[in-house]
């Protein structure tokens, strides 16, 4: 076997390794929704910037920076924007939090809000399951170690299986592990792909490359509208802050994760900017991260390993998530011992429906921002307005997260596929409808301050 071959082997021994584990560990409901909230700054901040820098970050920002140059960099420090607002509130949603993003919703606004939430909110996070399982299939494939659907299935097995064994502990431990091998992995191919293009003309970061016909300050706009403030509100970012000690572990892990967040950002756009020739253009399900040409195997099996762990760390958190939330949604209550059995009969279930869909859409970026834009438009307004105690219209939540959802995602759809500015008037639209029927009331009886607690 080749270098490359035992280090991904060991890496998958590994991360199966930890699921066994784990499974031994798990005590109690609580241990394997949220390990028993017991997080340290270390595991969150580790489980954080795994989560975030998933195959569909790293992949997407190389995509991306290939076709607008620096302004690629935005994608990632765009999130890294989202993360510091979540410090602002981020002792709060712990504090509010119990296991799911669904409760905290029928805390704020009743059991019919929370089943609408319930529904769409595992809909559109099976896309990204699915996205992450496409950036490990592509690695894998377009380095010629297997087939592309042999490597949807063997990353999407892997990770549906240490995620079906140990929970949450399991996730913990592996995200702190898959969070040091993407930091190693991405700052070694840096230093090394700097070192091989010592010399050669390409464009210098400042700030007139930020913007380009590419890559447009409107652009940005409906990037921080869409995808930024998922990090402020979003399911799987709020899994890993109820997992936290307390509430000051969970701020200052996402003030250090947003941090991180910034030089990688820098790092991988540079990467896809001096792509060259490394890509290669005959396999469209092929390895698109570039420098593949000038790695010593060594550093080619640990690249591998990075991508992977990357890949996993956010489907195994989306994927928990999802089922969590769908359990909650069957049975009514996550304390109980029967949603404890049918989270482990959904997870196999969502890991399998999202490798079919990866074996069907290999297009990254757009998946993962269509997915994104939905969840955006339903959920960013009534949860602010939830933690923060406005004074809303309850009996119309429900119908505030269907509109904007359906409409954003609607609009989303449309600036992929038709030009002009339609898709984008259809998103801003879908946010405005969400806030209209959020928040403004219409009969007194309606008009509720939400308690802050």
């Amino acid at each position: 076997m080749t270098v490359i071959t035992w280090i991904l082997l060991a890496y998958f021994l590994l991360m199966t390794g930890i699921g066994i584990y784990s499974f031994f560990r798990v005590k109690s409901i609580s241990d394997y929704y949220i390990s028993g909230k017991q997080g340290n700054l270390w595991q969150i901040t580790g489980t954080l910037f795994a989560t975030i820098i998933g195959g569909s970050a790293i992949l997407g920002t190389v995509e991306l920076s290939q076709k607008a140059g620096w302004a690629a960099v935005w994608f990632l420090t765009s999130a890294s924007a989202g993360l510091f607002v979540l410090a602002i509130i981020a002792p709060k949603v712990s504090r509010l939090g119990h296991y799911t993003l669904p409760e905290m919703i029928r805390n704020f606004y009743g059991r019919r809000a929370e089943r609408t939430a319930a529904f769409m909110i595992p809909f559109a996070w099976l896309g990204i399951i699915a996205v992450q399982i496409i950036a490990g299939a592509k690695v894998l494939s377009g380095l010629g170690i297997m087939s592309y659907s042999g490597s949807a299935w063997l990353c999407g097995v892997v990770f549906t299986l240490y995620t079906l064994l140990g929970g949450q502990k399991s996730i913990l431990k592996s995200d702190f592990v898959q969070a040091l091998i993407i930091l190693a992995g991405v700052v070694v191919l840096f230093v090394l792909r700097r070192k091989a293009c010592a010399g050669d003309n390409f464009p210098q970061l400042s700030p007139s490359t930020l913007f380009n016909e590419d890559f447009s300050a409107m652009d940005l706009f409906f990037l921080l509208v869409t995808y930024s403030v998922t990090f402020v509100v979003g399911p799987d970012i709020y899994s890993r802050i109820f997992c936290a000690r307390d509430g000051k572990v969970a701020r200052k892990s996402v003030i250090l994760t947003a941090l991180l967040i910034i030089p990688v950002a820098y790092m991988l756009t540079f990467l896809g900017i001096t792509a060259g020739n490394d890509i290669p253009p005959a396999n469209e399900n092929g390895f698109i991260l570039p420098g593949t040409s000038f790695l010593p195997p060594w550093a080619l099996g640990l690249l591998v390993a990075a991508l992977l762990s990357a890949v996993m760390s956010s489907a195994d958190t989306t994927l928990l998530t999802s089922s969590l939330i769908l359990a909650e949604l069957v049975t009514g209550n996550l304390d109980k011992k029967e949603s404890f059995n049918t989270t482990r009969v959904i997870i196999p279930v969502m890991g399998c429906l999202s490798i079919l869909i990866a074996l069907k859409v290999t297009s990254i970026l757009n998946a993962f921002l269509i997915s994104l834009s939905f969840f955006s438009g339903a959920f960013i307004i009534p949860v602010i307005a939830g933690i923060a105690g406005w004074k809303v219209n309850r009996h119309l939540a429900y119908a505030a997260i269907i509109t904007g959802g359906i409409t954003t995602l609607a609009g989303k759809i449309v600036s992929n596929t038709v030009p002009g500015n339609g898709g984008n008037l259809l998103i801003l639209l879908g946010l405005g409808l969400n806030a209209f029927l959020l928040l403004i009331p219409f009969t007194q009886k309606s008009q509720k301050k939400i308690p802050s607690t």
